[in-house]
Formats: structure tokens, sequence, C-alpha cells
């Protein structure tokens, strides 16, 4: 990636070929599909963040004094994976397993950025893509999701995750950097969500199988203790690594949950 590249789309293109390339790695099974990446200029809007997502939650620039930009990326799923993690009540065994090779995936991909920006001379720092929240509030102090919404890579659904223009399952990551790479939205108006569009759906309320998920929001503690209960108890996920806190039901078998078209 030459220095003239340094922009949304050039990072876009880097990221897109990164993933591809990690996933035809010998021994990596692929999870994923073209991942989306926008980039946000810091400015009012991410004023607006201990409001809607938390109150403690950190300004980019606390992350980053001298930050000009935020990047957020998502890394959808294949719908073969959201196939199998649809059927039953507890998420299935490659669910978690992707879930770790994304969070995997996602830190490499971050690392890859901020490793092209700093030969350009461009600070830029990060938040893990997991477990950077607070487990008795259950809230984040850097929520991807939230900072995707803003930046406009997809509007936040009744199911409470983040629509894009490809779906809903998939993980998310974001950094900031010192670079001026300004306003790439991939999603400026409206909703994607079917409910919020005044539609009849509500199909993700009966998807949670602890009935966590209401129009007015989630049961924080409920889900939470279903996520322990799946790793801990169950034998879909008997294995994997303690923090592998999955279940994923709200984001499949679902109108939202895997779309086409992608922008980017």
């Amino acid at each position: 990636m030459g220095e003239a590249m340094v922009d949304a789309q050039g990072l876009r293109e880097l990221v897109r070929e990164f993933v591809r390339s990690y996933a035809d790695q010998p021994g990596t099974t692929d999870w994923w599909r073209d991942p989306l990446l926008v980039t946000a200029r810091i400015d009012q809007r991410f004023d607006a963040l201990p409001r809607i997502a938390w109150d403690e939650h950190l300004r980019p620039t606390e992350l980053l004094p001298s930050a000009k930009t935020l990047i957020v990326f998502f890394v959808p799923f294949k719908k073969s994976l959201l196939d199998e993690n649809t059927p039953g009540p507890f998420p299935c065994r490659n669910w978690g397993l992707a879930y770790e090779a994304t969070n995997k995936l996602i830190g490499l991909v971050c690392q890859r950025i901020k490793d092209v920006l700093a030969v350009q001379g461009f600070m830029s720092a990060l938040m893990p893509a997991t477990h950077n929240f607070d487990e008795k509030k259950l809230m984040a102090r850097w929520s991807h999701k939230h900072l995707a919404h803003i930046s406009g890579l997809g509007r936040i659904g009744i199911n409470t995750q983040l629509i894009t223009p490809v779906g809903c399952a998939g993980r998310l990551g974001s950094l900031v950097t010192e670079a001026d790479l300004g306003n790439s939205p991939l999603v400026v108006d409206g909703e994607l969500c079917l409910h919020k569009q005044g539609k009849e759906c509500l199909e993700c309320l009966g998807r949670c199988p602890v009935e966590a998920l209401k129009v007015q929001g989630i049961e924080r503690q409920k889900c939470w203790a279903r996520l322990k209960f799946n790793i801990q108890k169950t034998e879909e996920l008997s294995g994997l690594d303690r923090n592998t806190h999955v279940c994923g039901k709200c984001v499949v078998g679902l109108p939202c949950s895997y779309f086409e078209g992608q922008e980017n």
C-alpha cells in the first residue's frame, strides 16, 4: 500500500485482501465474507457516546488525544455458519470457534492498519474487540457497535445489534488514528431494522432463548447469565476458551441476518 493510498478506499482494499489471504492460510477455517470499513472524522457527533452508550464511555480523543479519525470495520460471517447456528437453543460449536478465530483476526487487522499508518507517520490506538466491559454493569467503555452506528457503518436494530449493508451476523473492530481520513459512511440515513422502518417483524424477540430481548432494549443480566451458562455447561462449547461467551441466536434466522448486496 503506497503513500497515496492512505484513504478510506485504500484501507478498505487493504483489509479486504488481508482477510482473504488470512483465510487462505493452511489450517485456517474460512468463516468470513468480505469485510466492510468506514472512516469518520472525530467531531461533535462522538459527544453523544455517554448518552447513547454509557455515561462512562470514552471519547475517541481519550484513547488518543491527537486522534483525527475513527476507523471501524465489520467482518461478516458466511451464510453457512449462520444456517448452522440457527436451530436449537444453544450455539453450535463452530459459532464458538468462529468467535475465537474472528477476535484473533480483528486484532491482526487492527495491527496491520496501525502499521501501515505508522509508516506514514501517524500514531494510532485501539481497544480489544471484546471483553473491554464492566462485568458488573455489563457496559463497555468502548462500544464498537455505537461507534459504528455514529460513523455510518450501519444502524442498531431492535435486536440491539448493528445491522450493516451485509447484515448483522459478524464481528466489529475499531481504532483511532492521527491521520485525517475524512468521512466515508455506508449508511447515511434511514433504518435497516424492519421494525424501526415501521414494518412488521420483531422476529428477533422470539429468537432469544431466555427472552432477554424486548422492544425497549435488552435485559443485560439475563443475556450475560446465558452466555456464561453456554461456555460452562453446554456440550457444544466444551473445551473452548473460558472467555468464549457466545450465543448468536439474535443475529441468525432473521430478515436482517444476511444481505447479499455489499456497498463498500
